[in-house]
């Protein structure tokens, strides 16, 4: 897969006590986390059920977020303090923490997750992100 990609499709993504992980645009960010060395859980799958895959930004949070990741940090009380790495695309000028890994937790990463997020994805915006342009 990564050996096909040009480099105009490829970016980087800053993840603290890891270094740099190389990802596709628009790839899930579990699934680039896990690739580039990160022990990242998804207990769930990466369906947005659990919030084991929980990452905090430091740059380049999306305004984008699913209604499943919305509804899900809602219920936990996580809204506006963490996102779901399994509910994000990478994209250029991301800078994170991963929250839970399995090295932190003792617990096993999970299922894995597919290739594209799930459920569908039903698009909405962030709270406190920008509308305008």
């Amino acid at each position: 897969m990564l050996e096909r990609m040009t480099q105009q499709d490829m970016v980087t993504v800053q993840v603290q006590g890891y270094g740099e992980v190389q990802a596709r645009a628009g790839e899930r960010l579990v699934l680039a986390l896990e690739r580039g060395g990160v022990d990242i859980l998804h207990r769930c799958g990466g369906v947005a059920r659990c919030t084991t895959c929980r990452v905090s930004f430091q740059e380049g949070e999306p305004g984008a977020m699913t209604a499943a990741e919305f509804d899900k940090l809602q219920e936990k009380g996580l809204l506006g303090e963490a996102r779901l790495s399994c509910q994000i695309e990478c994209a250029g000028g991301m800078s994170l923490t991963p929250l839970q890994t399995a090295r932190s937790s003792g617990l096993e990463p999970g299922k894995a997750p597919a290739e594209q997020i799930e459920p569908d994805p039903v698009w909405t915006t962030r709270p406190g992100a920008s509308t305008e342009g």
